[in-house]
């Protein structure tokens, strides 16, 4: 009889378990009510008194080691079926991705593009480096010229006839050359001038400079435009003023002032305390710069203005130092 309770738990160890089908096979061969475990315990009425009870706890033995063999086999293959469990907790917040966003130079710049191409403006670009006919000599600035003082000038190669812009007029220029009249474009770009960097100016800035040529175009004319950007750009509030100044390519000319976003016209660094900032320059094309573009001047009359990228950025965002914009500070460029 041992011989049989041996050869039992041996295809017991034996059985191998893998599947929910496996331990079914398992279940109905050692446990069911006709496994060979039940056929054995009921053999143990048969066996002589003496051995009755040696034999009768061995089965029984038996039947819980095949037990206990069903229930590890039954854990292990529902905690398999279950997903997987991690350290991770699903619940927290997951991590934040900084996405880039644009330039407070770029931001502007687009709704500069945006305001004027409602009003039949198109995009000229060009290239940032120009030789001396299309950013001097042809804008009425000649040689030895005192107005070319006016802007300090990084020059190619210690060659004078190539340089880096100091104005995107040179784009007007080339457009004038290149197109007949009439003319309605902004040219954007950024320009360098030898200055001294400070909080309100610096040797690399952006600029967005106009020119409509047409006939019978009037001061009148560029007026309405100009106000219509200051109110578009700065809201239906703003204050604005002309004053006369001077351009060798425009007469007459101006410059257009709104007042001061930062103190509110009150005074501060910005404003130099004056309550106005002046936001572009302004005025009839001086006839000499048509005809040394090939338009006629007799024919044609037009308007040009200009105006800097990063003070209309200073006074849209309430920045009060230029140089901000030039030093990829995350905490400053976060903040658009």
């Amino acid at each position: 009889m041992n011989q049989k309770v041996e050869d039992v738990k041996r295809q017991i160890d034996r059985f191998l378990v893998e599947t929910g089908t496996h331990l079914e096979e398992f279940r109905l061969q050692f446990l069911s009510k006709k496994s060979d475990l039940q056929q054995l315990l009921g053999e143990i009425k048969s066996v002589l008194p003496e051995f009755r009870k040696e034999f009768g706890q061995e089965v029984n033995e038996l039947k819980q080691y095949a037990q206990q063999l069903f229930d590890a086999y039954k854990k292990r293959l529902e905690e398999y079926a279950m997903p997987h469990i991690s350290d991770i907790d699903v619940t927290r917040p997951s991590t934040l991705f900084n996405t880039g966003s644009l330039h407070p130079v770029s931001l502007i710049m687009n709704e500069v593009y945006d305001i004027f191409e409602k009003i039949g403006f198109s995009i000229v670009q060009g290239s940032d480096i120009e030789d001396d006919w299309h950013v001097f000599s042809a804008l009425n600035f000649p040689q030895e010229h005192p107005a070319r003082d006016m802007q300090d000038t990084f020059f190619v190669n210690v060659n004078p006839e190539f340089l880096l812009r100091t104005h995107t007029s040179s784009l007007q220029v080339r457009t004038m050359e290149n197109c007949l009249p009439p003319i309605r474009v902004i040219c954007p770009g950024r320009v360098y001038r030898n200055e001294t960097i400070t909080a309100r100016s610096h040797c690399i800035f952006h600029q967005v400079e106009g020119l409509y040529i047409s006939q019978e175009v009037s001061f009148a004319d560029m007026k309405q435009v100009l106000l219509f950007f200051a109110k578009e750009m700065f809201g239906l509030e703003t204050k604005t003023r002309l004053r006369p100044s001077y351009f060798p390519f425009t007469e007459p000319s101006a410059e257009m002032d709104i007042e001061c976003k930062i103190c509110r016209g009150k005074g501060c660094n910005v404003c130099k305390h004056s309550g106005w900032v002046e936001i572009l320059g302004c005025g009839m094309v001086d006839p000499n710069v048509l005809d040394n573009c090939g338009i006629n001047s007799k024919e044609y009359s037009g308007y040009a203005f200009g105006l800097g990228i990063e003070r209309m950025a200073m006074l849209k965002f309430k920045i009060n130092d230029i140089r901000l914009y030039f030093e990829n500070d995350l905490r400053f460029l976060s903040q658009f």
